[in-house]
């Protein structure tokens, strides 16, 4: 009986995986600004090879990460590739760059690479749809902050966003995750922290110019800022999904919010499509 029972959950199994087909790369990518290569993950769906052009999601690592953590840790991804028929490319963001350009460090313009550099060289080297109608970005903690500010500075590149649990305002944590040494000391350098925190960045946005979701669990760190981003759209009516539920800062939670994310950005790429 035992063994029957295991011949039944093997098969099941066997089909199961058999659904989702998507192919991961790892790829070298090379920064001009940075004069280095960078390592990414890039997951093509299963019809890839079938198809003109294809949406691409953009996934960016939290603090201390690197560019395989959404693969390693998180495999939801890779069905998701197939399920909704997008590309998704995960890069390196350099263990604690925060994604943007460093006002103190030459080293570090992890903004103008993710949103103009690997852009561009996704789309010379894969079958994408080359405008914001076909590319999203979303990310978690550090890399949640990260896509919120790439979209909301770079609106011709990208058309949607998302955040999942991200540190969407930095200043409360001066002391945190090499913020300080990528933008100097708050109290020497304050200017440079109000220029690159999300919240600070509102005044870019106007009613529909990006489709926004992000959310974050009730116990996580990042709870009250992820708050009152949501409370600063509102009072501007900025259109946007916020999710708030019972969660902490953990892969489970963000195993989780994945899922939802990659259906409002599937949503938007089809909606694209109509226009």
């Amino acid at each position: 009986m035992k063994s029957i029972l295991k011949l039944f959950i093997l098969i099941i199994s066997l089909n199961v995986s058999s659904l989702y087909a998507s192919k991961v790369d790892t790829v070298l990518t090379y920064s001009p600004s940075m004069k280095k290569s960078i390592k990414a993950v890039v997951i093509t769906p299963d019809t890839y090879t079938k198809t003109e052009k294809m949406p691409v999601l953009y996934l960016l690592h939290g603090y201390s990460g690197k560019y395989d953590n959404w693969t390693l840790h998180m495999p939801n991804i890779n069905y998701l590739a197939d399920q909704y028929q997008f590309i998704v490319v995960c890069p390196d963001g350099n263990y604690g760059s925060w994604y943007f350009d460093s006002p103190i460090d030459s080293t570090f313009r992890y903004e103008t690479y993710v949103a103009g550099e690997l852009i561009q060289w996704v789309d010379k080297n894969y079958k994408t749809i080359k405008n914001r109608s076909g590319r999203a970005i979303s990310g978690l903690s550090m890399g949640g902050h990260g896509a919120l500010y790439l979209a909301f500075r770079h609106q011709d590149v990208f058309g949607a966003c998302g955040s999942m649990s991200g540190g969407v305002d930095i200043r409360p944590f001066p002391n945190n995750w090499d913020l300080s040494k990528r933008l100097g000391e708050q109290r020497s350098c304050p200017q440079n922290w109000e220029n690159n925190t999300v919240i600070n960045q509102l005044h870019l946005l106007t009613p529909k110019s990006l489709n926004i979701i992000f959310d974050c669990g009730t116990e996580d760190f990042f709870y009250p800022v992820n708050v009152r981003l949501h409370e600063e759209l509102t009072y501007r009516n900025i259109p946007h999904d916020f999710i708030s539920r019972p969660g902490q800062h953990n892969r489970e939670y963000w195993n989780n919010a994945v899922k939802y994310q990659a259906q409002f950005f599937s949503d938007f790429f089809k909606s694209s499509e109509k226009i």
